[in-house]
């Protein structure tokens, strides 16, 4: 099998020739290895982060998973760089009302080796007006989401997959906690809203034959419950994969943090077939084998090698000895994908990551050795206590 169907059956949750590998690097690896600094990716779109995500794929040899195929908004004529050093640039928003410069309070700052965040312009010393300014000047994205699929498509050939986003009502703060209760009627009707829509975006994006749709719900249960998310966004959820499922098309649910009893929405309510990232202790709550036994005859999986103490911190041997265990714990019968949690940093090893791609192709082919994955856990367990 090539990489492209070795993703899709195991996000149908079915037994590929070998257990899929690709570690979450969507963002800050595929910046780090084009060389450039960040801004030329996150501002610019030079080149677009998917096609640098999809460099990345080629350069360390593992099973490529895009889910969206992200570029920066449309920047409109009220935007304008009001810092550029050879650190940082940095944006803001200026509105002219009757007359008068009105500056927004919130600056956009693009580190030279870190992605982009949003933070108030106190922060970086500024006052209600920048002492100097220019035009920003980019080509604004002229393609459709539909054309942006096709091309990141081409692009990723057999590598891997490519998935359209559909987009979900979202509880994912404090503020929206709050408003659910104090604006419960506005809030319902917004749900609504939008359970309205996804059945027509959900048509129109499997006509445009994605590898598989995308749910993105992060930190989904980190702040509401799951009466709540049941409440707002599980209609939704449920109107997705009754049509991907009746299309045959693997539907992923990705919701980092807490997410135990996710799965077991996923599984139990709706019809998707693959979830993600599974984040274990301290930020999530799922253990793999217990979330393997339980569900796995129900829902694929994907995760979940913790991305800082192992992927970031730990040796090559720690790497190889977690996926092992990962492999040894959510394998069998196929419907796993070996992966990380959310998002390996940007100063992640690059031999950790060629050590998790090994160890895939080492172990995950099937049937899976189950006496020498066994065997080689114990060796490293014993050579590094």
């Amino acid at each position: 099998m090539n990489s492209k169907e070795r993703m899709i059956m195991a996000m149908l949750n079915k037994q590929p020739d070998r257990i899929p590998v690709a570690p979450d690097m969507s963002n800050m690896i595929p910046c780090r290895l084009t060389g450039k600094p960040y801004w030329d990716i996150y501002l610019y779109n030079d080149p677009p982060l998917w096609k640098a995500y999809i460099e990345a794929v080629k350069y360390f040899g593992f099973d490529g998973w895009l889910p969206a195929f992200e570029e920066m908004e449309i920047i409109d004529d009220n935007t304008f760089i009001v810092c550029e050093n050879d650190e940082m640039i940095i944006t803001r928003k200026r509105e002219i009302i009757n007359g008068e410069e009105i500056w927004s309070k919130m600056v956009v700052v693009y580190p030279r080796s870190n992605p982009a965040t949003m933070v108030d312009a106190t922060k970086v010393h500024m006052g209600e007006k920048p002492e100097w300014f220019k035009p920003f000047e980019r080509k604004p994205v002229q393609q459709t989401n539909f054309e942006k699929l096709e091309e990141a498509k081409l692009y990723m050939g057999e590598n891997g997959v490519v998935g359209f986003p559909i987009w979900i009502p979202y509880i994912g703060d404090t503020e929206q906690v709050y408003r659910y209760y104090d604006e419960y009627d506005d809030v319902k009707s917004e749900a609504l809203q939008r359970e309205f829509h996804v059945e027509q975006e959900t048509r129109n994006a499997l006509a445009a034959n994605p590898d598989f749709i995308f749910i993105g719900y992060s930190g989904g249960l980190t702040f509401q419950t799951p009466d709540m998310f049941r409440d707002i966004a599980l209609p939704s959820v449920q109107k997705i994969t009754k049509l991907t499922s009746e299309a045959g098309i693997p539907c992923q649910m990705h919701c980092c943090g807490r997410a135990r009893e996710m799965v077991q929405m996923m599984a139990t309510e709706t019809d998707m077939t693959s979830f993600n990232p599974l984040e274990i202790l301290p930020m999530g709550d799922c253990d793999l084998a217990e979330v393997k036994a339980s569900l796995g005859d129900k829902i694929g999986l994907m995760g979940n090698i913790h991305t800082s103490n192992v992927m970031l911190f730990g040796s090559v041997e720690l790497v190889r000895l977690e996926c092992l265990k990962a492999i040894r714990d959510a394998g069998m019968n196929g419907g796993f994908i070996l992966s990380t949690g959310d998002q390996c940093g940007r100063d992640t090893p690059n031999e950790n990551i060629f050590e998790m791609i090994r160890v895939a192709k080492e172990f995950g082919v099937y049937p899976l050795d189950m006496k020498k994955i066994e065997d080689e856990i114990n060796r490293i367990e014993q050579k590094i206590m």
